[in-house]
């Protein structure tokens, strides 16, 4: 699926030349507002990968625009680049200051335009990947807070045969233990000889044997199953 642009400038030339640019030679999905009023109206509906404005607009102009995104939410990490007749280094400083990402001088060349739009939302798309990461990491440490206290409980844990034989392979045993060690996929790939990508794959096939579906709920099933050390 393409990107999502949102194209304002109030020059009908302008705006349906950049979009045709856009689309044809960058790939990306375009849509377009004459005026900053109209444009917030349209984000009230779906929320782009990237706003591309002008700055020099009646009513309502691009600082103005910018502003009124950055001040909401949903919108503070919106990419916007601006695309302007106001080409003074001073008015490239209020740009920034103002919280714009990118700042092109009219005329300028579409190519850097599509350049500078790719770069930022690889950008953001990274920014995602790392955010993500970060949450999953803490509910791994969690997972393995609880697995920890579940350890050293594990005396008072009663345990009954599992309700159907699970063939595990030997690899996939070693793994289970370790896991029920309270041990993380970098450390069992340390352990193991192995990449934390195979690690994943073993851990992944653990949870569907033993239909479980976190840790916590793996090392719990081994435990009162007594297929563990």
């Amino acid at each position: 699926m393409s990107a999502q642009l949102l194209l304002v400038d109030d020059e009908p030339g302008v705006r349906e030349a950049v979009k045709d640019y856009l689309e044809e030679v960058g790939g990306f999905t375009v849509d377009v507002a004459s005026n900053a009023n109209d444009a917030w109206q349209m984000l009230q509906q779906k929320t782009p990968d990237l706003v591309i404005t002008d700055i020099m607009m009646p009513q309502v102009d691009g600082y103005q625009f910018l502003q009124k995104l950055r001040e909401d939410p949903r919108f503070k990490s919106l990419p916007v680049v601006f695309l302007t007749a106001r080409g003074m280094t001073t008015d490239r400083i209020q740009g920034y200051q103002a919280g714009c990402d990118a700042y092109l001088s009219k005329p300028f060349d579409t190519d850097e335009l599509v350049a500078i739009v790719e770069n930022l939302l690889e950008r953001r798309a990274a920014t995602a990947q790392e955010t993500a990461g970060t949450a999953d990491l803490g509910n791994i440490e969690k997972e393995l807070t609880a697995i920890r206290e579940m350890l050293a409980q594990r005396g008072n844990i009663s345990q009954t045969p599992p309700p159907i034989r699970i063939d595990f392979t030997p690899r996939e045993q070693s793994v289970l233990d370790l896991v029920a060690q309270g041990l993380m996929n970098k450390e069992i790939a340390r352990r193991l000889e192995t990449s934390v990508r195979n690690v994943e794959k073993y851990v992944s096939r653990l949870f569907s044997k033993t239909g479980t579906n976190s840790r916590t709920e793996l090392v719990r099933y081994a435990l009162e199953h007594g297929l563990t050390q």
